[in-house]
């Protein structure tokens, strides 16, 4: 009975395997104590719903992002401190979700949150909003660092995917603390081979990424 139950779990493990794109790999797998908490599973976001693509809080990237990821978290495992990660690969049809909702200029449900200084109507015109997203190649993540012992995330300044300059990378109108939070992710994600996105400060690019022209549309699952 044993032999068969454990045949099972081998059949299942590796069918879930085989339905992964070719080039991607399960983060947990490479990183097991990293923290995955992807926010468009959930309501928590500028939606205010779960986004369509994801069907499990399960990070996929592809496997040079997770191994550069890997050094990132194995220098920071040192100091205590570990990455929370909101967000990695991005279906287009996770993309294309974006494009209906901000088409919809009625449904404002999480405006006050996420991007309160900026008319839903100019979320494409000023760029927090895009057709195609460097996500969806699979080599960008979107980021925070935790300390371990406590789980709070380091105080960056602003929340995660909020629409404004309070998000900008070099936005000077924080706290030197925040300063020096935002200064120390930004220098050890460019260590270990990563681009920052300017207007975002938790979002990064594998600079070597392995398919810069290529954007796929499998689930999050």
């Amino acid at each position: 009975m044993k032999t068969l139950v454990k045949f099972i779990i081998f059949l299942f493990l590796n069918t879930a395997f085989s339905q992964l794109q070719q080039g991607f790999v399960y983060v947990k797998e490479v990183i097991p104590n990293i923290e995955v908490e992807l926010r468009y599973y959930s309501n928590e976001n500028f939606l205010g719903r779960r986004v369509d693509g994801y069907e499990a809080n399960k990070l996929l990237l592809t496997k040079e992002t997770a191994e550069a990821l890997k050094l990132v978290q194995e220098e920071l495992n040192k100091k205590g401190l570990s990455l929370k990660v909101f967000d990695g690969y991005r279906p287009q049809t996770a993309v294309n979700h974006f494009i209906r909702w901000a088409k919809d200029l009625n449904d404002t449900l999480n405006k006050s949150i996420y991007y309160p200084d900026v008319k839903k109507r100019n979320l494409f015109k000023e760029e927090y909003i895009a057709a195609r997203s460097g996500h969806s190649k699979g080599s960008t993540v979107d980021l925070t660092i935790i300390d371990t012992i406590t789980c709070e995330p380091l105080d960056m300044g602003s929340v995660f995917d909020f629409f404004g300059m309070q998000s900008w990378v070099k936005y000077d109108k924080i706290t030197q603390e925040q300063r020096s939070n935002r200064k120390f992710l930004q220098a050890i994600m460019l260590k270990y081979g990563f681009k920052n996105y300017p207007k975002e400060w938790w979002h990064f690019t594998l600079k070597d990424e392995p398919y810069p022209k290529t954007y796929f549309d499998f689930p999050v699952k």
